[in-house]
């Protein structure tokens, strides 16, 4: 409970080819060392970022399910990442933690990227989840969700404390918003007061669209752990420590002095997905 080693894999993805990255991730998951508590793939990692939705998309339990839950047993680790799913007549860009016993939790992504028209082929999802593993609780979610600071709010109860211990995104972020993307995961972290797993793709996709990783693990300071060089596909390990997570909470007690509010929901007019509004008590 102490420490946790996770595993980040930064890798290229073959265009709309879930048999052909399913053969290439598995390799690299052969390479990851024994102690892994964690494995986490980018964001649609069987596909790269496709709106060929229905084709690719699979059914709840589907090869995919099977191959996480496979390398998740051989491994004794959780291996998330997210994937094409279609579950009764609907679609979602869907997270899947895979334990290693073949049980799993899934995150349908919130925040539909309405510049690449995704919240005309997927649906939106309406909950966030977290996941409790050995001891450690984890918030996962997906890429553009990085931009909405509210949906990552990490709530505080004088009884239990904090909702979630690490903030996980997984994401096919472009190139040329990288520096957003870096800077991001370092403002999430600080102002959660928790560690923040970023992993992202390389390489181009389908579309000619560039990806240079900045897969990164930052801790509750804001400060990288780990980082990979622009464009390395690689897979690296790091353990994170909840005595220095804890240090960092009790020196800096400031989680519970934030405001109280509840989220609504109000649909637009136009079909681009919910309007998170902030609803504060009297």
């Amino acid at each position: 409970m102490g420490e946790l080693n996770i595993s980040l894999i930064q890798s290229t993805l073959v265009w709309e080819d879930p048999e052909g990255n399913r053969v290439a991730l598995g390799a690299k998951l052969e390479a990851l060392p024994s102690e892994s508590d964690v494995v986490v793939l980018p964001e649609m990692f069987t596909t790269g970022f496709s709106m060929t939705a229905g084709p690719l998309a699979e059914e709840v339990d589907g090869p995919t399910f099977e191959w996480m839950a496979s390398h998740a047993a051989r491994l004794d680790a959780a291996v998330t990442g997210s994937l094409l799913v279609r579950e009764e007549g609907g679609l979602y860009n869907r997270l899947v933690w895979m334990n290693p016993d073949g049980t799993y939790e899934e995150y349908d992504k919130r925040h539909l990227f309405t510049m690449a028209n995704e919240q005309a082929h997927f649906e939106a999802g309406e909950e966030r989840i977290i996941v409790e593993f050995r001891g450690w609780k984890f918030c996962p979610l997906i890429c553009y969700d990085l931009r909405f600071p509210v949906w990552a709010r990490n709530g505080w109860d004088a009884a239990a404390g904090p909702d979630y211990d690490v903030l996980l995104y997984v994401a096919n972020w472009p190139e040329r918003r990288s520096s957003a993307w870096r800077q991001l995961l370092a403002a999430r972290a600080i102002e959660n007061q928790c560690y923040v797993v970023g992993v992202n793709r390389v390489g181009p996709d389908g579309k000619d669209v560039p990806y240079r990783g900045d897969s990164a693990l930052v801790d509750a300071m804001g400060d990288s752990l780990l980082t990979f060089e622009p464009g390395e596909e690689n897979e690296k390990t790091h353990v994170i420590s909840r005595e220095d997570l804890t240090r960092v909470r009790e020196r800096l007690p400031f989680l519970p002095d934030q405001d109280r509010f509840t989220i609504g929901e109000v649909r637009r007019h136009r079909p681009v997905g919910p309007m998170i509004i902030f609803l504060w008590p009297k």
